[in-house]
């Protein structure tokens, strides 16, 4: 048994622990917005220079639930979304082909493999990511995010009438994402449901809203 299989299989042995920290999107972002999607990630991941095996391998991880190795990989620099309690995990994914992912593994450092996709629906494009676990879980706002994208508009358009403004959202339901804007009805402090329009990202790829996944 290699030694990379042999760690994996600790990591796979040892016990989780009792309380799991979360990896959400909190704060509105400027680097590395210009990504795809998301790829869920295997607890084994092999990260090569090239999208090609015989390319040099950039770095190997192992990781299960909050346990990740080498120690020297931090969980909030690797994923984008990290649930342990659910061994779920989510890498950024910068570049596609048919085969392979390009992803971010470092979120501090921007650093960048490419990883040979094991089951083709493990990537999910961002609208197919919003609207899978932002229709299951809801979204949250992010903060520090512009008084503008509070905005609740009646239409996909910077221009059109605004009819509400979310100030401390106690929900926010998804309906159905349409480009860089998104269906919902806000239940606010208020309580008062409102339904309309918002931006969930900017034009440059900035999230202003995140499926509140749990």
């Amino acid at each position: 048994m290699n030694k990379f299989l042999f760690t994996a299989l600790i990591l796979f042995l040892m016990p989780l622990k009792v309380f799991c920290t979360d990896i959400i999107p909190q704060y509105v972002s400027i680097e590395d917005t210009r990504t795809l999607g998301v790829y869920q990630v295997p607890n084994e991941i092999v990260l090569y220079k090239e999208p090609d095996e015989v390319s040099n391998v950039v770095q190997n991880i192992s990781w299960i639930g909050e346990t990740v190795y080498p120690d020297t990989v931090k969980a909030k620099d690797l994923f984008v979304v990290h649930i342990p309690s659910k061994n779920l995990g989510f890498l950024a994914v910068y570049d596609e082909t048919e085969d392979w992912v390009e992803v971010i593994y470092n979120n501090r450092t921007g650093a960048r493999g490419w990883l040979k996709k094991d089951d083709p629906y493990r990537f999910m494009s961002w609208v197919m990511f919003y609207n899978t676990y932002g229709r299951k879980y809801g979204l949250n706002m992010m903060k520090e995010i512009p008084e503008s994208a509070k905005n609740i508009h009646v239409s996909t358009d910077d221009n059109s009438k605004i009819i509400g403004t979310i100030n401390m959202p106690q929900k926010i339901n998804l309906t159905a994402i349409r480009g860089n804007w998104a269906l919902v009805s806000v239940y606010d402090i208020d309580r008062t449901p409102k339904t309309g329009y918002i931006k969930w990202r900017s034009e440059n790829g900035e999230k202003y809203f995140f499926p509140a996944m749990k």
